[in-house]
């Protein structure tokens, strides 16, 4: 066997345990009994132990020495750029360290559900005081010098700088500002009224999430107190949550995270168990849930579709036609929740969350002021106060399960998706013709043939460069928000 067949059998191990690790953490977030936190916490971290050493096994350096790379094709060449770039950051990090950190963070989940159900900050500030200091001194190790923030974001946008991303939001903000100003000074659209069935909320959601590409002989739906994605290959599954008197939380919360589940479930085949057959950053990924949700989900065409499933499905629910429902499902609103927010104000909730974890990380905003902190810049940015800690720091799991670096992705996500977008539709002149029909796949399909397919064979940026033939910009998503609002505004 040589040193790149060696190499590949050892890392195709690895990735099939890291798939076992993510069972358990999606188990954890979905059915795991309250009682068994504990317990998860050491089976966790026992996982982590055994997946560090085997990141960081000193053969992984003897074997990517004695290969030679002239000999490879570019999957090939790909594999050992990403297997390389791990093994080096993971050596990096004291195997104690991580062990701890996955220990830590499975126990704070429930810590933090617990404190967000009984709106008790003080009750998460001491565990999350632990995760902030564990999460220095892994950035601080793989940083070697440098900047210990961005040494952490590189673990969700590898090559991301927070430099570049700040200058994204600078970009970003006036513009997203001046809009929503504009439009809430206008007379909002009518929203639902009503209750909405659980159960039929979830047989909508799970056609929804079949007409957008889904396979549920791959997957399956369940509920969860935050929306989320999980797994690869041909094990990838999704969550929502459904509220009685708001059923949009459900549908657009499946989209989203059926958009994250395509693009792992239609990776190429031949990349499963190796480091190429998952998404390539997280910022890629969330491209694709946010343009499943946002640009598709949410256009004119696709919604007069998605009227006459929601009559049939739940009866009359005060909207009267598909304009006003076209109107409804998009308006403008004051809110706390990101996940909810409208795509107007979205990155507004990323920026300020963007703000103050680098804070945090920097030793400029003590944990145990990160509430007031929170609240004044939130009615600073939004111009209401924040009525309770659900609706505040507490609204998010990121932080307990110590994914700092990650929030900027969002907005990423959204730039990107913005480029797609505009290259998407100049692909396919007669897309709306589709969407009004409920067939997704023309739109799918492009999706999967430049972005999907690929997992991790380029760079997050390549990525979408070769599929839009173009630079990445925020001009095309500026361009599609206030051209999108100003015509549902009047603007």
């Amino acid at each position: 066997m040589n040193a790149y067949d060696a190499l590949m059998a050892h890392q195709r191990q690895t990735e099939a345990l890291a798939q076992v690790a993510g069972r358990l953490a999606w188990d954890q977030e979905t059915v795991m009994p309250r009682g068994a936190a504990e317990q998860r916490a050491e089976e966790s971290a026992a996982l982590q132990a055994v997946l560090h050493a085997r990141r960081s096994d000193p053969r992984l350096g003897e074997w990517l020495a004695a290969v030679d790379e002239g000999a490879l094709d570019a999957e090939a060449r790909a594999n050992l750029r990403l297997i390389r770039r791990s093994f080096e950051r993971v050596s990096r990090v004291p195997e104690a360290l991580a062990t701890a950190l996955a220990r830590l963070t499975s126990r704070a989940q429930g810590q933090w559900a617990e404190a967000r159900g009984n709106e008790d900050v003080a009750a998460f500030v001491p565990v999350l005081e632990e995760i902030v200091a564990l999460k220095r001194e892994k950035g601080a190790a793989l940083a070697d010098g440098g900047d210990v923030y961005d040494a952490l974001l590189d673990d969700y946008e590898p090559e991301a700088k927070a430099a570049e991303l700040q200058a994204m939001f600078d970009a970003l903000r006036p513009r997203l500002v001046a809009l929503r100003e504009a439009a809430l000074a206008e007379a909002p659209p009518a929203g639902v009224t009503g209750t909405f069935d659980e159960q039929a909320q979830m047989k909508l959601a799970r056609k929804l999430a079949r007409v957008f590409g889904y396979d549920m002989t791959r997957g399956r739906i369940d509920k969860a107190v935050h929306p989320f994605s999980s797994g690869s290959f041909n094990d990838v599954r999704i969550t929502t949550r459904t509220s009685p008197t708001d059923p949009f939380n459900c549908l657009y919360s499946t989209i989203h995270e059926t958009g994250h589940a395509c693009y792992e479930q239609n990776i190429d085949q031949a990349h499963g168990f190796t480091p190429l057959g998952q998404g390539v950053s997280m910022g890629v990924h969330e491209s694709q849930s946010r343009i499943y949700e946002n640009q598709l989900g949410r256009s004119r065409a696709f919604t007069g579709w998605l009227y006459s499933e929601m009559r049939d499905a739940f009866g009359d629910f005060g909207i009267a036609d598909e304009d006003a429902f076209y109107r409804a499902v998009n308006r403008l609103h004051n809110g706390f929740i990101r996940t909810e927010a409208d795509e107007v104000q979205y990155n507004l909730h990323v920026m300020l969350r963007f703000d103050l974890e680098r804070q945090m990380i920097a030793g400029e905003l003590a944990v145990s002021d990160l509430e007031e902190a929170w609240n004044a810049r939130f009615e600073a940015d939004f111009g209401f106060a924040v009525d309770r800690p659900s609706n505040g720091c507490l609204q998010d799991v990121h932080w307990s399960v110590g994914l700092f670096g990650y929030f900027p992705t969002y907005s990423l996500g959204n730039v990107y998706a913005g480029c797609l977008h505009a290259a998407l539709r100049a692909a396919l002149p007669d897309l709306d013709l589709h969407l009004a029909r409920g067939d997704l796949a023309p739109a799918t399909d492009w999706l999967r043939d430049n972005v999907q397919r690929h997992g991790g064979l380029y760079r997050p940026r390549e990525v979408i460069e070769k599929a839009t033939g173009g630079e990445v910009s925020e001009a095309p998503l500026l361009d599609y928000v206030e051209a999108k609002f100003g015509a549902i505004y009047g603007l």
